[in-house]
């Protein structure tokens, strides 16, 4: 066995996944690739645990296995799924950071598209057709983006940028230096009532699910666009498909489901109204070296016995900041 430490690298061959860059990884360590569920001879020594495939939902089997893992890092923002008793034992990291300009980006696109009307100019040119319309401006809309974490605040940035009218929402209400008020999310439905834009970028926790139904989305009103690029469950998706389906809201954007893949039997496939995105909103090409560079940098200051980064709280979902 190599004197080196063992760091376990959980990526099952998938051809829908990047495989991981582990030549990008230190050769101070010894790197073993392994599946889902790890042999009893991988597990020996191993005192790292990098999770690459982002499905993957059965670490507490893997730490009731073992008591010498000492750090699970995972290759994605979200760690609902590996939210666990048994994580008392480790310290927890994340890939914060790494999507906050691409889904920035998406969410600004979306939303372009949907001001701009250009689902509508998309169907009118498949069809040949020469059709004079007026659409609407971004600027002096309002929107709330529900999350204070660094996805929402670079969500938020960009909005502003474009002179819309930015209202933050949190765990906790607060003030903040460039957003001003810090709205708690237990305010939602009021905030909603003055707003145009409705951005949902939290972790999901038991605060966040089924955080907007029927009461937020009917408070949202006629003309109100809701924006999903965090968790599928954040939403009560039966109440936002009635809502669609009345006009009691305009549309949505949304990059992820309750279900995923969605089902080809769910509604919102077929909805005029709706954009349907594969949970893709943050990925870019080249995202998985970035990626893997937020490990390389945690991997050296674990070498070297300094505090890591984007450690997450297992109580609360994410990572306190």
């Amino acid at each position: 066995m190599s004197n080196r430490p063992r760091v376990l690298v959980l990526a099952e061959p998938d051809p829908e996944l990047s495989p991981p860059p582990l030549h990008l990884i230190s050769g101070d360590v010894e790197v073993v690739p392994v599946g889902s569920v790890p042999t009893d001879a991988e597990l020996a020594g191993a005192l790292v645990l990098y999770i690459w495939d982002h499905r993957f939902a059965d670490l507490a089997p893997i730490l009731r296995r073992t008591d010498e893992l000492r750090w699970v890092h995972a290759a994605s923002v979200g760690v609902n799924r590996l939210i666990c008793p048994e994580l008392e034992q480790v310290t927890l990291t994340n890939s914060r950071g790494v999507f906050d300009t691409s889904i920035a980006e998406w969410v600004l696109a979306a939303v372009l598209a949907h001001v701009k009307g250009l689902g509508d100019s998309w169907a009118l040119q498949r069809s040949h057709t020469w059709q004079y319309r007026t659409t609407g401006r971004l600027a002096g809309t309002r929107a709330a983006v529900v999350g204070t974490g660094s996805i929402g605040r670079a969500v938020a940035d960009r909005l502003a940028r474009l002179d819309v009218h930015v209202t933050l929402v949190g765990r906790t209400p607060g003030d903040d230096p460039e957003f001003g008020r810090i709205h708690c999310s237990t305010e939602l439905a009021a905030v909603a009532a003055e707003v145009d834009l409705l951005v949902l970028a939290v972790p999901l926790t038991p605060a966040t699910t089924a955080l907007v139904g029927s009461e937020v989305l009917d408070a949202l009103g006629p003309r109100g666009f809701v924006v999903n690029v965090g968790r599928g469950p954040t939403v009560v998706e039966s109440d936002l498909v009635d809502a669609l389906r009345s006009g009691t809201i305009a549309g949505a954007a949304l990059d992820v489901f309750d279900v995923e893949p969605l089902p080809p039997s769910s509604p919102l496939w077929s909805m005029p109204n709706v954009l349907v995105s594969p949970h893709m909103s943050g990925d870019y090409i080249g995202f998985e070296f970035d990626m893997m560079a937020v490990f390389t940098d945690n991997l050296d200051r674990w070498l070297r016995d300094k505090p890591l980064h984007n450690v997450v709280d297992p109580a609360a979902g994410y990572v306190p900041h």
